[in-house]
């Protein structure tokens, strides 16, 4: 796999994969042509030659749903060897130990190969394993590699893991279709493929749009309007946790608002407890009995609430995003409607995710964009405004004693090339992504390069800094780069800077091996996390940092927003 380019261009060619990845699976509904289309692609896009994948299901059973490029020794009489027998990494599948990514290190089918004279193996030896899961549900298997390709990094099993994610997902759906369509002549089946037909109709309308206000309008228009539904609502959170009705749909009406549902806390209230339920508990929740979200808006007997959650592939967590209400009179919710419901958000939380990517894309071209124009400002205009400077306040000197008007005018025109410079330069201080240019982002970038760390930076417009601010900032940034180099394990580091209401978050994490607080590691770094610690104290901050065993570690510095004038009468 060769994605690394600078670690922005690499962010934005991930993101790529993963739209163009998600666009492919949502090309067909038939199984095998989605998972063969969908490996090529993958290949295709990640420069990786080879791969296969395997559905499972209970020991022994397993079935080779796709492959491409197979040396000859795997695919001799029909690529026999692919589909009989078992290997080590479908023994780690059935066994339930095989959760996360990994590298197979001289792949058993190919040492039988080799031992039994098949034929040439193209030295082909190791590939990655990742496996397929959705909800929890073990799926099968997705398996690539190249020639002469020993090792996967970090960053590129993370990726393929999202990748898996999003084949799982399509999988689960398109196995629900084929289940429906295999019982059409039961009545209930039909209603049940209809059903189905209509969520995914619905999926590929919400793939296409690209702005967020948008996407809560069309889910609640193309839900209710699909469905007969006669309410359904989108509730989103925010970073303090707090539920907001941001738009609902009742009785063909639509209503744009953002109002309070639940300040942030874990007590339930009965009016909202589904929606509650299923925000904290995320997953689908039904209720029967009368239900309002909100005084005013009309109750309604029968309920269901499906939460919705963003993927942080960087960080390998999910982030709850909100949830999806939908409301009628009857009848309730069957257990067919419940599993459709289940894939029917998960979609819906993609596509939403799709969204995220795309605004955090976009801010990447922007800010380089902002970049490029600084320069050329500071390159070109710049320097002639000073060359003008310099050569009026020559002509000026060489004509004081000859031509006193021709002086004159000379030194008003250095003066007005002065003023212009100083102007040019505020602009392009201005043009400069806040804290950027060799500000604290281009200092940290630097220094991890010292370290031999590959840095990602992912961060929306920051306001301008302080020094003082901006100082301590670097000075911890520095340290927690020193941890990642000398304890992590890894050469992998990313930080996250975003503006939440008055304060600033500083976030640099890694998926390193981790540590707990009560082991002699965490004794190792007692002074370094106690020194970033007093540093963020003295800017009115707090640091945490979160690690375990195996997942990696995150730091997190919280610090107000403090203006020059501030500071000063402070």
């Amino acid at each position: 796999m060769s994605l690394i380019l600078c670690d922005k261009d690499q962010y934005v060619e991930e993101l790529m994969i993963l739209k163009t990845i998600a666009e492919t699976l949502n090309e067909s509904n038939d199984m095998k042509q989605m998972l063969q289309t969908t490996l090529e692609r993958l290949l295709e896009l990640t420069h990786l030659e080879t791969g296969w994948i395997f559905l499972v299901g209970d020991k022994p059973e397993y079935d080779k749903m796709a492959d491409f490029n197979l040396p000859p020794a795997l695919a001799r009489e029909d690529k026999k060897p692919m589909r009989c027998g078992d290997c080590l990494c479908l023994r780690m599948h059935w066994a339930g130990s095989l959760n996360e990514p990994v590298t197979i290190i001289e792949c058993e089918r190919l040492y039988n190969a080799i031992e039994q004279s098949w034929g040439e193996t193209g030295n082909l030896t190791h590939h990655a394993t990742i496996p397929l899961t959705v909800q929890g549900k073990r799926l099968g298997l997705l398996n690539v590699g190249s020639p002469g390709k020993e090792y996967f990094s970090a960053g590129e099993l993370a990726l393929l893991q999202s990748v898996a994610y999003q084949i799982g997902t399509a999988v689960e759906r398109t196995r629900l279709s084929e289940q429906k369509e295999k019982q059409a002549v039961d009545s209930i089946s039909r209603f049940i493929v209809d059903y189905y037909a209509k969520a995914s109709k619905v999926t590929r309308y919400l793939w296409k749009i690209n702005d967020m206000n948008k996407m809560y309008t069309a889910i609640v228009e193309q839900l209710a309007q699909s469905f007969d539904w006669p309410s359904v609502a989108m509730i989103t959170s925010d970073e303090n946790d707090d539920l907001h009705l941001r738009t609902f749909r009742q009785n063909g009406v639509t209503h744009n608002l953002k109002e309070l549902v639940r300040k942030g806390s874990k007590k339930t209230s009965k009016k909202t407890g589904s929606v509650h339920r299923a925000y904290e508990e995320q997953k689908v929740v039904v209720h029967e009995g009368p239900v309002r979200i909100l005084p005013g808006v009309q109750p309604y007997m029968y309920t269901a609430a499906l939460p919705l959650k963003h993927h942080e592939r960087i960080f390998q967590t999910y982030e709850m995003v909100g949830v999806l209400f939908i409301g009628r009179e009857n009848p309730s919710f069957s257990e067919l409607e419940i599993q459709i419901l289940e894939v029917l958000a998960e979609h819906i939380s993609l596509a939403i995710e799709k969204i995220c990517l795309y605004y955090e894309w976009q801010d990447l071209l922007l800010v380089e964009e902002r970049n490029r124009l600084a320069r050329d400002l500071h390159d070109s205009v710049n320097q002639k405004l000073f060359s003008l400077s310099l050569l009026a306040q020559g002509v000026r000197e060489q004509t004081l004693h000859e031509n006193s008007d021709t002086a004159e005018a000379m030194s008003d025109i250095g003066q007005l090339a002065q003023e212009t410079l100083t102007e040019m330069r505020t602009l392009i201080w201005q043009l400069r992504p806040s804290g950027e240019a060799k500000g604290i982002l281009g200092s940290l970038r630097d220094y991890a390069e010292k370290l031999g760390i590959q840095l990602t930076f992912l961060m929306k417009e920051i306001p301008e800094l302080t020094k003082q601010v901006e100082g301590t900032l670097y000075r911890i940034g520095q340290e927690a780069l020193n941890n990642v180099s000398k304890h992590a394990g890894t050469n992998r580091a990313w930080i996250r800077m975003e503006k939440v209401g008055p304060h600033l978050y500083m976030k640099i994490s890694d998926q390193g091996r981790g540590f707990t607080p009560s082991s002699s590691e965490q004794h190792h770094r007692s002074l370094g996390l106690t020194s970033m610690k007093e540093r963020a104290a003295e800017i009115q901050g707090t640091l945490s940092i979160s690690s375990e065993e195996g997942t990696g570690t995150m730091l997190t510095v919280m610090v107000p927003l403090w203006t020059e004038k501030e500071v000063v009468d402070a």
